[in-house]
């Protein structure tokens, strides 16, 4: 089938086309479908380089998925969008961020307690690495997300874009970690004694 006047065959006759290896099938089915499936891609990745990663293994996957597409369930254009839904949200869940190791956290505190090295009387210099050695139990207990949102340096903008969270999400973590390490000073202030 010749497939140099693409405009006048329909989608499902493409993709039937497509599904057989036709290159000339595969070229029109990738200009018909190209614009929606980039622009789907963007709004969930957010990410014009993702998204045209995404959109390069939507046609991979719908060539693989071609021959197994049923015209009773749903249009060409809605199977290609389910396709590219589903690798989009698959690439965004790939770049998450892994929840941050001991060795990050204590890196974060570290940071935050003793960039000030503080007096130089050895008893206040005691009481400063107590405070620390305190402070890095009770980070230690916050979920690492939440651990990060607080101790990592960034505005609630700049977490929401490195997690790939909506900005609502990044700002209830950091108040929610806010909230536990309050909760958790106070208990220690109460109790005197560090949290376990």
């Amino acid at each position: 089938m010749l497939f140099s006047r693409a405009n006048q065959v329909d989608d499902v006759t493409l993709v039937a086309a497509f599904a057989l290896g036709d290159e000339q099938a595969s070229v029109a089915f990738v200009r018909r479908f190209q614009d929606p499936v980039y622009g789907l891609a963007l709004s969930v990745t957010r990410e014009p380089a993702l998204a045209e990663d995404v959109s390069q293994e939507v046609f991979v996957r719908a060539w693989r998925a071609a021959g197994s597409y049923d015209p009773q369930r749903a249009s060409v254009l809605t199977w290609t969008l389910t396709i590219t839904r589903n690798a989009a949200i698959d690439a965004v869940r790939a770049r998450r961020a892994r929840p941050a190791t001991d060795a990050t956290l204590e890196r974060l505190i570290d940071v935050a307690l003793r960039s000030d090295p503080g007096p130089d009387d050895p008893e206040q210099r005691a009481l400063t690495t107590l405070e620390s050695e305190r402070a890095l139990r009770r980070l230690r207990a916050l979920p690492p997300e939440q651990a990060r949102a607080v101790f990592g340096g960034c505005t609630a903008a700049e977490i929401g874009r490195q997690e790939n969270i909506p900005l609502g999400t990044a700002k209830t973590r950091i108040r929610s970690g806010l909230r536990r390490l309050r909760d958790s000073l106070k208990e220690e202030r109460r109790d005197g004694s560090p949290p376990r």
